[in-house]
């Protein structure tokens, strides 16, 4: 668990099933997802059960933005390599404009490039996604490249 002021980054645990069935199937978040289709309790009961495996393992992990015991929105580490990882990060829509992705964020580079010794992190952002980009800009990543709908988005780590 990764711990600030306000939030804590926890695994996922079966008692955030809804939370996790409401966000995955909102079709307002699929517009800056990769994965645009609807999941049945099943499907993601099976995931929070996986979810549980180490990211050396699996390749990915997803952490709970949790604040005051309350899941707000996740963070995510996926494709995963000894040396790099992309980031992904949502808040529920009553929980943006707060500060809590950036404080998750702040939390998710710290861990990755200090307890995963990372070099890189990356992710790609639509070109509309103005409070994402202003995010991940205010942390140091960089564009690296774009195309005519994405931005791809570089950190290193600290030499």
């Amino acid at each position: 668990m990764l711990k600030s002021d306000k939030i804590l980054l926890r695994p996922l645990q079966l008692s955030d099933l809804d939370f996790l069935f409401e966000i995955e199937n909102n079709k307002e978040n699929w517009k800056y997802g990769t994965e645009n289709k609807q999941y049945t309790k099943e499907e993601l009961t099976n995931y929070i059960a996986n979810a549980k495996q180490d990211i050396t393992n699996a390749g990915q992990f997803r952490f709970v933005i949790d604040f005051e015991n309350i899941p707000i929105g996740f963070i995510d580490l996926f494709d995963y390599t000894t040396n790099s990882a992309g980031v992904g990060v949502i808040i529920a829509k009553n929980y943006r404009r707060r500060g809590f992705a950036k404080e998750a964020l702040q939390l998710l580079c710290v861990y990755s490039f200090e307890i995963l010794n990372l070099k890189k992190l990356d992710c790609n952002i639509e070109k509309d996604n103005l409070a994402s980009i202003k995010l991940f800009t205010s942390f140091g990543f960089e564009l690296e490249r774009e195309n005519k709908e994405l931005q791809y988005f570089v950190k290193l780590a600290k030499k």
